[in-house]
């Protein structure tokens, strides 16, 4: 399977889209009408040996809408007998390579035009919208990371897109056949690991003293090349948080990342450890305000315990998002999964796919802290805040993970960002403190709590919608684009 990025994907698409509408003179990008081309007949009768549009007695073109001209690869796709489809299917698996763990929701696609980069800096990205690349035809990754792509168009090197928020992923399948399935290699279907395989978020993450999250990140997959200051070309840049790790000696203090909405809103995701207390003289009421404008504006940021401070004693309704109590221990315990909304009930699937769990709904957990006594809502609700783990607390169920999309009250259509918050020190097996990654990362493998926060932290990556519904792909670009 040919693996490609970029620009070799952008050049098969420009050859694919000029022979697949007929013209040999001239190219028919997305955007142009073909004339008076409705997908053409393989003159072999081989569904592998042409890119223009094939008829059989299996199959006929299918590509554009009833009566329009098609455009590019719509000229290859083809109606199946009997209901069938010429399909794709895959797992998508986390950048990992020690163990294959499953990715959730993330959207598949075959492209039409070529996928433009991302734009720097935080956006806003609402589920439903149509992906980059004027789609043919897409899917979304169920709990177990599996998709089924369907109507793919048949032919030589098919363009495949993987996206999850800003993780992308693209590579060419060299030969689809019509009307059957042609099943993908698992290496091409896992999230890159650095930019030579791909697109990885820009994320900001603040070391500290109680928690390690640089090392739970790592042992996603993330090649050590990735992590750096912010002043190299890594795409995770490390800030040092009160006792926290650091880089070297250039590592700059987490005061000027939150202090700063400007040099927030350069990062996709900020994750901050938790520093072992809340440290609020290092946390001015202007650095509160810049973390809420981030996130009404499209950030997305997860807080390890002690950094509930930012919500609890935070700007506008953020206070709003749970009960809160002084800190207190709450040791380890068998941790619930609340199954009431899709999301959930895929999360409890995921768990035990990931083999993080045996028991459907239940995760065994370690250095449980209490913070957090509940959220609004009964399992939380779309307009405030979203519970995901609890632990029994005699007749109490202590939310220990929860979220909220931002600006909070809003519609779920008028939302942009995300939060999340854990009572949970993820990493605790690992050292805090030191150099990176040698003197703190020392845990082998995931233990079943960070695969929990995979899972998690993948979601709070992911498109904002109302987390009432369940997912659904993006609707794909139908008739001349």
């Amino acid at each position: 399977m040919t693996k490609l990025h970029g620009a070799g994907v952008a050049s098969i698409l420009g050859m694919l889209i000029a022979v697949g509408c007929g013209s040999s003179e001239e190219s028919n990008f997305p955007g142009e009408s073909s004339s008076g081309a409705s997908g053409g007949t393989s003159s072999s009768g081989d569904p592998g040996g042409s890119s223009s549009g094939f008829a059989s007695s299996s199959g006929t073109t299918s590509g554009g809408s009833s009566g329009a001209p098609c455009v590019g690869l719509q000229c290859q796709q083809v109606a199946c007998a009997g209901g069938g489809s010429t399909t794709l299917t895959g797992k998508v698996l986390a950048p990992t390579t020690a163990e294959d763990l499953p990715i959730y929701n993330a959207v598949v696609y075959v492209p039409n035009a070529p996928v433009e980069p991302f734009k720097d800096g935080v956006v806003c990205d609402r589920c439903g919208t149509t992906p980059s690349g004027k789609p043919v035809t897409t899917a979304i990754t169920d709990a177990k990371g599996n998709f089924t792509l369907k109507n793919v168009p048949v032919g030589k090197d098919i363009p495949v897109v993987i996206q999850l928020g800003r993780w992308r992923k693209q590579f060419v399948v060299p030969n689809v056949a019509q009307c059957t399935d042609t099943p993908l290699d698992a290496t091409q279907t896992r999230l890159p690991k650095n930019k030579s395989e791909g697109e990885i978020p820009h994320i900001a993450l603040t070391t500290g003293g109680a928690d390690t999250l640089e090392c739970f990140l790592r042992k996603l997959g993330f090649d050590d090349s990735e992590f750096t200051n912010p002043d190299k070309d890594g795409r995770i840049h490390l800030y040092q948080g009160t006792s926290g790790s650091k880089i070297d000696g250039q590592t700059p203090n987490a005061t000027t990342l939150w202090n700063d909405l400007g040099q927030l809103k350069k990062y996709d995701i900020v994750v901050l450890s938790c520093e072992g207390d809340e440290y609020n003289n290092t946390k001015s009421d202007a650095a509160r305000q810049a973390v809420h404008d981030y996130l009404d504006s499209g950030g997305r940021v997860f807080s390890s315990h002690f950094h509930y401070t930012w919500l609890k004693n935070g700007k506008g309704m953020l206070p709003s998002t749970a009960t809160w109590v002084n800190n207190g221990n709450a040791g380890d315990a068998v941790a619930d999964i609340d199954t009431s909304f899709p999301k959930g009930a895929a999360f409890a699937e995921w768990l035990v796919e990931a083999k993080a769990s045996t028991t459907m709904a239940k995760v065994p957990m370690t250095a449980l802290r209490r913070n957090v006594t509940s959220v609004p809502g009964v399992g939380g609700n779309a307009e405030t805040s979203r519970r995901w783990i609890s632990v029994k607390n005699g007749a109490n169920d202590d939310p220990k993970f929860y979220s909220f999309n931002t600006p909070i009250g809003k519609p779920a259509d008028q939302q942009c960002g995300r939060g999340v918050y854990t009572d949970i020190h993820v990493s605790s097996a690992d050292t805090p403190g030191g150099t990176f990654p040698t003197s703190t990362c020392k845990a082998p493998g995931l233990i079943p709590q960070e695969k929990a926060l995979l899972f998690l932290l993948t979601d709070l990556a992911s498109c904002v919608q109302d987390e009432t519904q369940p997912p659904q792909p993006p609707p794909p670009v139908k008739g001349p684009n």
